[in-house]
């Protein structure tokens, strides 16, 4: 398979360049799959490198932002996540994935009345997404506000069963993982 499509790509660049056409550009677009191609492959560096050419090319794009983001998390370098998801958000402040990361940060660092914020605007675009409310769960206990600590815990085992009633000790649910393109 890999054998023919790597054949169908040199016999697409000949027959362009026998009709006298110029290869396309280098995309944004091009540029992202790269990235993430080598994100999910574990080449953190390389995916980096390619998010900014991505960047150069669409200083706008929010999936660039994110996944710079999620790279700076897990090399566990929160300042630069957070602002990456935040410049994320700038571009679409509806973009769950990003405010959920961001929430997890702000409760690391302490200021757990802005994850609660962050993590009920996730809730608000999704109300089906179990770790939010069980994040927000455990931050509304940390808060001392118990009855609706609860609640938000309650929601979340009935969405997901696996998110089973924490114990006092109890860790967040994980950061979201790399955004796809478009």
């Amino acid at each position: 398979m890999k054998g023919h499509l790597l054949g169908l790509v040199i016999a697409a660049a000949a027959l362009g360049a026998a009709c006298g056409s110029t290869p396309p550009a280098n995309t944004a677009d091009d540029a992202l799959s790269r990235a993430l191609q080598a994100h999910t492959a574990g080449k953190l560096d390389e995916a980096t490198t390619a998010y900014f050419e991505t960047l150069a090319k669409d200083p706008k794009n929010k999936f660039a932002f994110y996944n710079l983001g999620v790279i700076a998390q897990t090399q566990n370098r929160p300042v630069a996540a957070e602002s990456f998801y935040r410049l994320a958000i700038e571009q679409d402040a509806q973009m769950g994935s990003a405010l959920f990361n961001l929430a997890i940060l702000r409760a690391q660092a302490g200021a757990n009345q802005e994850a609660a914020d962050l993590y009920r605007r996730v809730i608000a675009i999704d109300p089906n997404y179990a770790a939010a409310h069980f994040n927000l769960g455990l931050i509304l206990r940390a808060l001392g506000q118990n009855a609706e600590a609860q609640q938000e815990l309650a929601t979340a085992q009935r969405l997901d069963a696996k998110l089973v009633a924490p114990t006092p000790s109890a860790s967040p649910a994980r950061q979201a993982s790399p955004s796809p393109t478009r």
